[in-house]
């Protein structure tokens, strides 16, 4: 199973690619940007779940 850290390094990666059309890297980066929101609520959550 792919974390979704494992995710975030993989899309990172695909943008490095030079054989890219503009669509497919707006396409990645629109992923990655969500992938790394979801990645923020979850420290988020975390952070707050966690004792002081």
């Amino acid at each position: 199973m792919t974390t979704l850290y494992d995710t975030i390094q993989q899309l990172r990666a695909e943008l490095t690619s030079f054989h890219l059309t503009r669509r497919e890297r707006a396409a990645i980066e629109a992923e990655l940007a969500a992938a790394i929101a979801r990645q923020a609520e979850r420290n988020r959550a975390a952070d707050e779940e966690a004792p002081a």
